[in-house]
């Protein structure tokens, strides 16, 4: 059995009908940039984020560093990360001009822990930006606590958690603005990239639509800005989408139910960890092997068997040979859980479209490995 790990050619024929629908609007309305279908679509998401603003951009990093700038964070600064995440977080914060400080993961979440990001804060710390990883969200109440308590501006980096909740907050409730990766990867994926920042800031709101209008809200009048919109089409085809998020992830905590409890058995794999209370929507599964030096066997295993699992993260931010050390970085503390789950993940198929038989093949074939340990 071959078992792909994304199942978007599958969504897309199960939806085609809405979504080419959709296109279909755009195409013969004639407009396609800041057009009438990004403007419903920006109020749709608005909606189901629970926020008065939503902005569409280029793409997820886009999203992070134009509402550092917007929020005037830039050169000086400091703002308090992962060091376990998608380059693009802490790329975001150097396009600013600000220095990412890394700081290490919960254990058992993976998502940034707040004791350690109190104690990375010094007299230039502007912001503080936890990443909703893998589905899961950060632990918000205590981030923002720490935030008020010294006076820190708070941007979440939700490109892989849409739809997801934690233990009495939403996404969006507790932070100055929210960013957002609409790539083709996420649960939400357009054809192609795509973001957007989620605020309840109308001021940031406002700043922002001017920045990434090459400076501009009126026709050939233009001060400092950027190009960074997201288009009527990618806007189509999200607008389709949306209605079927919550549906999808339901599938998604269904599919990862599975898994957990097939391969609750297994000896050397540490399996994902859910916040009670809190909505995981599992972009990814990620288990990790409890000995690292058996996590690149694990994958080929997987691999040659047919089944199309990934790493996600497997080299820590710091460890990255594009990692700017110096003025623009600085690690605060020790980043052992970080690189731990670097060196151990493995990220196992999942997707709304994936089939139990894929499911239960892969469980087989993962028990198997164990077995044979």
């Amino acid at each position: 059995m071959k078992v792909d790990f994304y199942g978007h050619v599958r969504q897309y024929n199960n939806i085609k009908t809405e979504i080419d629908a959709n296109l279909h609007e755009v195409i013969q309305s004639g407009q396609f940039v800041l057009g009438p279908m990004l403007k419903r679509f920006e109020g749709e998401f608005a909606a189901y984020s629970g926020a008065k603003h939503a902005i569409g951009v280029g793409n997820g990093t886009d999203a992070i560093w134009l509402a550092l700038m917007a929020l005037g964070v830039g050169p000086g600064d400091e703002c308090i990360t992962n060091a376990n995440t998608f380059f693009a977080t802490a790329e975001a914060i150097w396009i600013a001009g600000a220095t990412a400080v890394l700081v290490d993961c919960d254990p058992r979440t993976k998502c940034i822990a707040p004791a350690r990001i109190e104690a990375a804060i010094t007299p230039k710390t502007k912001a503080i930006i936890p990443v909703h990883l893998y589905g899961q969200c950060a632990d918000m109440k205590a981030i923002r606590k720490i935030a008020d308590q010294h006076k820190l501006l708070v941007i979440e980096d939700n490109a892989q958690g849409i739809g997801a909740h934690g233990d009495g907050f939403k996404i969006a409730q507790l932070s100055d603005a929210t960013a957002t990766s609409f790539i083709i990867q996420k649960n939400l994926g357009t054809f192609g990239d795509g973001g957007a920042i989620v605020t309840n800031n109308s001021d940031l709101d406002a700043r922002v639509r001017k920045l990434r209008n090459h400076g501009s809200n009126a026709r050939n009048v233009h001060s400092f800005g950027f190009n960074s919109r997201l288009d009527d089409i990618h806007a189509a085809i999200l607008s389709a989408k949306l209605k079927h998020i919550d549906a999808w992830n339901d599938l998604r905590r269904a599919l990862a139910a599975r898994y957990t409890a097939g391969l609750k058995g297994a000896k050397h794999l540490t399996l994902p960890f859910e916040t009670p209370g809190g909505r995981h929507i599992f972009h990814l599964y990620v288990v990790e092997t409890k000995d690292p030096a058996k996590r690149d066997g694990f994958l080929k295993y997987l691999n040659d068997a047919g089944i199309d699992a990934k790493t996600h993260y497997s080299i820590a931010i710091h460890q990255q040979a594009g990692y700017p050390w110096g003025k623009a970085a600085r690690i605060a503390g020790s980043l052992d859980n970080a690189e731990f789950n670097a060196a151990t993940c493995i990220s196992l198929p999942i997707f709304p479209e994936l089939t139990n038989n894929e499911a239960d093949y892969v469980i087989e074939k993962v028990l198997q490995w164990d077995q044979a340990q």
